[in-house]
């Protein structure tokens, strides 16, 4: 459980924290961020996230408090952890499970040794596409809203680096995976175009950060627990403030 004493009061957010939260399934990671802002009010505290996780992923989301937002840039470009699972035999237009495979390939031909040494080329600095549907903003707008509108983006290549990319499990069609990687690298393209280096097909079907910079998913609290703590300082402080105000 979270402490109460880690913070005396709840002027400590405001003064700026640094908060490590599992993001479930299916939340957005606005929808964490703003759970933990409506749990300040009626006060009015700025909260921000430090690096997006898609919906269907979980695990380390960095939220910065007060005048800790200021430094979210620095926290969002450290370098990132992965584990995961993609499924060999197809291609969704997301390149997740948030669309239905459309094309399929057979997988019975690819050996172990094939799809390991595979990882070769997408380890060091490589370069790839973002998905169709991501939250990169066009003109001002995601390019998951065009993507659902059937229109045509303009994608540009992007520089990352793969530090480690390694398999830990192969149970056809079924890889799993770990990898590290800098800032602005998609998981979801990267298991893609591994696909694509098969010249087969592959999705994402699992997806979970474990370690942002030093920060690392087994010191993460979970969203509705830190909320309750939120919630027993205000009730604190608010007991004090009428404690003060009766003398």
């Amino acid at each position: 459980m979270l402490s109460t004493t880690t913070f005396t009061n709840i002027q400590d957010f405001a003064d700026g924290q640094l908060l490590l939260v599992n993001k479930p399934y299916k939340w957005t990671s606005f929808d964490v961020v703003g759970k933990i802002r409506n749990a300040f009010k009626p006060l009015k505290l700025k909260v921000g996230h430090a690096g997006t996780l898609d919906p269907l992923a979980t695990g380390l989301l960095i939220i910065c408090t007060g005048k800790m937002t200021k430094q979210i840039d620095t926290f969002q470009a450290e370098e990132k952890e992965y584990t995961g699972t993609m499924v060999l035999g197809a291609t969704t237009p997301t390149y997740d499970l948030e669309s239905e495979p459309e094309q399929k390939f057979e997988i019975s031909h690819l050996t172990e040794d094939q799809i390991k040494a595979n990882c070769a080329q997408f380890t060091g600095d490589i370069q790839q596409y973002p998905p169709a549907h991501s939250a990169i903003k066009i003109d001002g707008e995601r390019l998951y809203e065009k993507a659902r509108r059937g229109e045509e983006v303009e994608l540009r290549l992007r520089n990352v680096t793969i530090t480690e990319f390694e398999l830990t499990r192969i149970e056809l069609p079924e890889v799993d995976f770990r990898v590290v990687c800098s800032k602005g690298t998609y998981i979801r393209s990267l298991v893609n175009d591994f696909g694509a280096a098969l010249n087969n097909g592959a999705y994402l079907s699992r997806l979970r950060r474990t370690r942002s910079g030093n920060y690392r998913i087994e010191d993460a609290h979970e969203v509705l627990e830190l909320v309750n703590t939120i919630r027993d300082l205000k009730s604190v402080g608010s007991a004090d403030d009428a404690s003060v105000a009766g003398q």
